[in-house]
């Protein structure tokens, strides 16, 4: 029998008060209720608030920040578990906030390592690899521009030879989350460029986090239902309460809307049920790795790829912003069934494949590591999402709104960039502008023409 101290019986009065039953009421009424405190919905609430509208974000977790999320308690130093690096940072709105936020953001190395077995590639071997990576994109956009969609991996060249597993590795697990050959090509041609430029220094989950201060925001409160059938608002239910909504704007991922973990009354029509279907996450996980000595001989923030030679293959993001840390990263199927076999399992893994391919006992310098588990996450469940062959369309069909009143945001839905921390904001930005144009705030809305397609770069 466990006795009771005082020490015991106030440490549980602190976590009963702290706990989601103890704490406060939700609003009985908002303006706009937002689904999800990623970078999505962080936009969406940042954008409302600003408009001079009631606002309250809705978080199923006890944390914030979706998909990005730097920890520091497991490593002393700042560890981003999910999106690290910014793209495109010139065009980043996210990035482009850090600095009046008192947070550094620093350009990313412009140097990129390819392994061949336990060397380096010679300049010549690595210009080969990158001029097949800019043939590949060639052949995936000429694809696209045909009658009928194709898989990415139907529509690469066919004489890549000792290549492919590397390419199909770079531009499907690593950019995308998902094989090729569960890829639409036009979904892909459709995306920008994914050029790593930037890091965060305090991380790129704390910039997110930073950037919701002063948002009204609960945690612990997931959605159960939402209600559209009242004429002019939007009845929501949630494990802490209910409250009555105008507009609400919904950013889960797709793989918890898909799951049916949130219903809909009246339900979505069925191209959005299909939708969500059709554009279900990949799968992405990292494994974190605390190297003393940088055993690897590597520079900070390098990034190593190798000459692959079978779908078990991973990248590297070495002495991680000047650290002794190194993120090892799988996706697509075979990062999905490395993770289904566990957290030893995924550390094992790293450490055979870095010691495989520097002649190094990594498994000797290892000082301590940890793994993501995103897929098995209930809130997350899975990467982004990536469009299924002939499904491209979907991401628009997604953009349209539920009842007048639901609008759905995340990287799911941005057809440009999708995948990416700026795509999910843009997205949470313009579904708030289209939630406040209910108000009268702000221009009515226009036919919009398809994205226009910035060119790809390499």
């Amino acid at each position: 029998m466990t006795s009771l101290t005082r020490r015991s019986f106030i440490g549980a009065t602190v976590g009963a008060a702290l706990s989601p039953s103890f704490a406060r009421a939700l609003p009985a009424t908002v303006d706009v209720a937002v689904v999800g405190a990623g970078a999505a919905g962080i936009a969406a609430a940042r954008r409302i608030v600003a408009a001079g509208r009631s606002v309250v974000v809705l978080e199923a977790a006890e944390r914030i920040g979706g998909r990005c999320r730097t920890d520091i308690a497991a490593f002393g130093v700042p560890c981003d578990f999910g999106a690290c690096w910014f793209y495109n940072v010139d065009n980043n709105p996210v990035a482009r906030l850090g600095p009046a936020h008192g947070m550094d953001v620093y350009p990313a190395s412009r140097g990129q390592r390819l392994r061949i077995g336990r060397r380096n590639a010679r300049e010549g071997e690595l210009e080969d690899f990158l001029a097949a990576l800019v043939r590949c994109d060639r052949a995936i956009t000429d694809a696209a521009a045909g009658k009928a969609d194709l898989s990415c991996a139907q529509a690469l060249p066919k004489d890549l030879g000792i290549l492919r597993p590397a390419i199909e590795f770079y531009m499907g697990p690593f950019s995308c989350s998902r094989d090729l050959v569960e890829m639409s090509a036009a979904d892909l041609a459709k995306s920008v460029s994914r050029n790593i430029d930037a890091f965060c220094r305090q991380g790129l989950g704390a910039l997110v986090e930073k950037l919701a201060t002063n948002i009204p925001l609960e945690r612990a409160a997931a959605v159960t239902e939402i209600n559209a059938f009242g004429r002019s608002n939007v009845d929501i239910a949630t494990a802490r309460g209910r409250l009555t909504a105008r507009a609400a704007i919904v950013t889960a991922s797709t793989g918890v809307l898909a799951s049916g973990k949130i219903k809909f009354a009246p339900e979505l029509p069925k191209r959005q049920a299909d939708a969500l279907v059709r554009l279900s996450p990949g799968h992405y996980e990292r494994i974190i790795l605390e190297l003393p000595g940088n055993p690897l001989d590597l520079q900070r923030d390098d990034l190593v790829m190798e000459r692959a030679e079978d779908e078990r293959t991973a990248a590297l993001l070495a002495n991680v912003n000047g650290s002794e840390l190194c993120y090892v990263d799988v996706g697509g199927r075979f990062g999905r069934t490395l993770s289904a076999r566990g957290p030893r399992a995924m550390t094992e893994f790293a450490v055979s494949w870095l010691s495989g391919l520097y002649g190094v006992d990594v498994g000797s310098r290892l000082r301590r590591s940890h793994v993501t588990q995103w897929s098995g996450d209930p809130w997350i469940m899975g990467a982004f999402a990536t469009a299924a062959v002939g499904a491209q369309g979907s991401r628009r069909i997604l953009m349209e709104p539920h009842r007048d009143r639901v609008f759905f945001a995340g990287e799911a839905v941005h057809e440009t960039q999708w995948g990416t921390v700026a795509g999910a904001w843009e997205s949470g930005e313009r579904a708030a502008a289209a939630a406040l144009r209910l108000f009268g705030i702000g221009p009515k809305p226009q036919p919009q023409p398809a994205e226009r397609r910035q060119p790809r770069r390499r």
